[in-house]
C-alpha cells in the first residue's frame, strides 16, 4: 500500500490506434509554415446537455480546409451509439434513434484517423473537445495534442486587436450566429453537427482572410 493518503486512479492502457494518433498529432508545425499550407478540421458536436460529467456526445460533424478552401467531399457526421433514459430522450429523440451508430471504440478510432494531425478548430471549441474526451478516456485518451483554434477568441483578436480587454465586450456580440451574420454568412442547416461545422468553417475562411490582410501570415503568427 502506498503512503500517499491520495491513491491515484487507475489510468486506462491506450489502445494502439492511440499510441499511433498520439506520435502523428505531436509532431510540432514548423513556425514559417505559411496559413496556407495547414489543415484545418473544423469541427461541432450535438450533446445531450451541457455538463461533461453526466452529458453525451450525438453527433459529431466536421469538415476539412486545405489551400484556404474548403473540402466539401471531406464532410462528416456521425452518431456514436449512446443510450439515454428519462425525460431527455424525448427531446433529443431524433438523434438517439438515428441509423448507423458507432459503438463508441469504432467511433474514437474513425475521429482520431480524421483528426490526425489538423488543427481543429470550432467555435466554443473547448466544450466540444471536452465532451468529445469523455469518449476517448474510457480508451486511455487523455488530451489531444493537435493545435487548437477557437473562432470565437480569434474574431475577438481580429477585430479588437490582440490586447483587447474581453471583459468590456458583450459575449452575445460573439456567438456564432451574430459572428457569421457580420462576416454575411448565410446561417443555413443551423443546430446540426455537420451544419454547424460547415458554418463555422465558412466563417474560419473569412477570418483567415483578415488575419492575412492584417499581416498575419504565418502559422508562429496565428497562434501568437
Amino acid at each position: 500500500m502506498s503512503w500517499w493518503p491520495f491513491q491515484k486512479k487507475n489510468r486506462v492502457r491506450k489502445r494502439d490506434f492511440i499510441l499511433d494518433f498520439l506520435q502523428k498529432a505531436s509532431k510540432p508545425i514548423p513556425g514559417t509554415r505559411a496559413i496556407s499550407r495547414l489543415e484545418f478540421v473544423v469541427l461541432d458536436t450535438e450533446t445531450s446537455g451541457f455538463n461533461f460529467n453526466k452529458d453525451q456526445v450525438l453527433s459529431f460533424g466536421a469538415v476539412k480546409i486545405k489551400a484556404d478552401s474548403i473540402c466539401v467531399a471531406s464532410s462528416v457526421e456521425w452518431y456514436p451509439k449512446v443510450e439515454i433514459k428519462g425525460e431527455k430522450a424525448a427531446t433529443i429523440h431524433g438523434l438517439v434513434q438515428t441509423q448507423n451508430q458507432l459503438e463508441p471504440e469504432d467511433f474514437l478510432q474513425k475521429l482520431l484517423a480524421y483528426f490526425g494531425d489538423g488543427i481543429l478548430v470550432g467555435h466554443h471549441v473547448g466544450f466540444d473537445l471536452e465532451m468529445l474526451l469523455r469518449i476517448g478516456r474510457e480508451f486511455g485518451l487523455e488530451a489531444f495534442p493537435n493545435a487548437v483554434i477557437d473562432t470565437k477568441f480569434l474574431a475577438l483578436r481580429l477585430e479588437h486587436g490582440p490586447r483587447a480587454d474581453f471583459n468590456q465586450i458583450k459575449p452575445e456580440e460573439y456567438s456564432l450566429d451574430q459572428v457569421c451574420i457580420r462576416f454575411g454568412i448565410s446561417l443555413d442547416d443551423r443546430h446540426t453537427a455537420a451544419g454547424d461545422a460547415f458554418l463555422t468553417a465558412q466563417l474560419l475562411i473569412k477570418l483567415l482572410a483578415l488575419a492575412k490582410r492584417k499581416g498575419i501570415l504565418t502559422y508562429q503568427d496565428l497562434m501568437r
